[in-house]
């Protein structure tokens, strides 16, 4: 990855001498973190990092402080007054309402934090104008889950975008789907073909409707179809997250903008779930579904929906191994993310479809003693560093 380094050095005597120190440094930072380093080059389309090289460079970062953009990294070393000066430039920089953070620490450290730093910074202005479509009100029983649209565009710049369930009946109503590979192969699975096809228009419902509105992610206030269309969401929501394009149950905002942070940091398809069962002995929790991205499991077969036993949802094999347990607040205040590993799919009837046991080593408290809301986010990987380095931009 092409840096952009924004290079502070102090006026001393031996300027000539730190200068080298200061570039040797920065050499070895960029080859830890497989970063190359560009110093002042105000036209490399590059992500930036700010480089305090010593003391009595405040007055320079100063004069500057408009031709950044926020959050700022601002790089340190432990030699020549880096740190302090660094110090006093943050302050000034939050002073004056600008978001930064200073990186600090040995090599190994530094170019590990800088790396996920700069993902995350590149995550957080992707995340910037992000539409996210609630298709009806939150689901009367999600009483924590409501979120102020303005702070949530003030703090990351994410949109939600009303839209009446009236619309989503009038859509499916309409019928009609495109075709696809998840389609495709949605009718090789045994299963009635006549519900195959209700869900599917659900489906193309849900795509016309993120289209109109040009949406990124989209959660529905999905038992609102029980009654009127025997059918739920969940195929469709399948199909979605499969594509890119996040996809939620019931209305819960908190947990779409959750997929989204989590969805852009790991790359990877996220399942969003309820924790089940918390197995304390073993330091283990089930999450359960009936939704998950039809790209992430190594195989599924379809079934009913599990309360209403309407519809196609979708029970998954996700594949054991390493995998991050992640939940953050409609404001982004707070956030919960652990590193876990998959070690068993379950296929108990008294659960919704899709059901996983972790191993938490740690964090199992948490849910019992400090949620953020029900539902909850899985990727395959651990990304907690990532998901740590986020929220320190935030």
């Amino acid at each position: 990855m092409d840096v952009n380094v924004r290079y502070y050095v102090s006026s001393n005597s031996d300027r000539e001498k730190r200068s080298a120190e200061n570039m040797a440094y920065l050499r070895e930072v960029g080859e830890r973190a497989g970063l190359v380093f560009h110093l002042d080059d105000p036209v490399l389309n590059a992500p930036e990092v700010v480089f305090i090289g010593g003391g009595g460079t405040e007055g320079q970062f100063k004069a500057t402080v408009n031709e950044l953009e926020d959050p700022v990294i601002i790089l340190t070393t432990g030699e020549n007054n880096s740190l302090a000066a660094s110090m006093e430039i943050l302050s000034y920089f939050q002073q004056e309402g600008r978001r930064g953070l200073i990186l600090h620490g040995d090599l190994e450290e530094t170019a590990s934090r800088l790396r996920n730093m700069l993902q995350a910074k590149a995550v957080l202005k992707k995340l910037n104008g992000f539409r996210l479509g609630s298709l009806g009100r939150p689901s009367d029983w999600l009483i924590s889950s409501h979120v102020n649209p303005t702070r949530l565009k003030e703090v990351c710049g994410m949109e939600i975008v009303d839209i009446e369930m009236e619309e989503v009946f009038a859509e499916i109503a309409r019928g009609g789907y495109p075709d696809n590979e998840f389609v495709d192969d949605l009718k090789k699975h045994s299963f009635d073909p006549k519900e195959l096809e209700k869900a599917l228009d659900i489906y193309g419902a849900f795509v016309r409707i993120k289209e109109k509105y040009q949406l990124q992610a989209l959660t529905v206030r999905c038992f609102d179809l029980l009654e009127p269309v025997k059918n739920t969401g969940c195929l469709g929501l399948a199909i979605l997250n499969a594509q890119g394009i996040y996809g939620g149950c019931e209305g819960d905002m908190p947990s779409l903008i959750s997929m989204a942070i989590l969805g852009e940091l790991s790359g990877k398809p996220v399942f969003m779930c309820n924790p089940s069962r918390i197995l304390r002995p073993q330091k283990e929790m089930v999450l359960a579904h009936c939704t998950l991205p039809l790209n992430m499991p190594c195989q599924y077969r379809l079934m009913t929906h599990y309360e209403s036993g309407l519809g196609v949802a979708v029970a998954g094999e996700i594949p054991h191994g390493e995998c991050t347990v992640f939940k953050c607040s409609g404001d982004l205040s707070r956030h919960f993310a652990a590193r876990g590993r998959i070690v068993a799919n379950l296929h108990e009837d008294a659960l919704c479809r899709t059901q996983i046991q972790v191993h938490l080593e740690e964090g199992l408290d948490y849910f019992t003693t400090r949620p953020i809301g029900n539902h909850h986010c899985v990727c395959c990987g651990d990304v907690t560093g990532l998901i740590e380095e986020f929220f320190n931009l935030c």
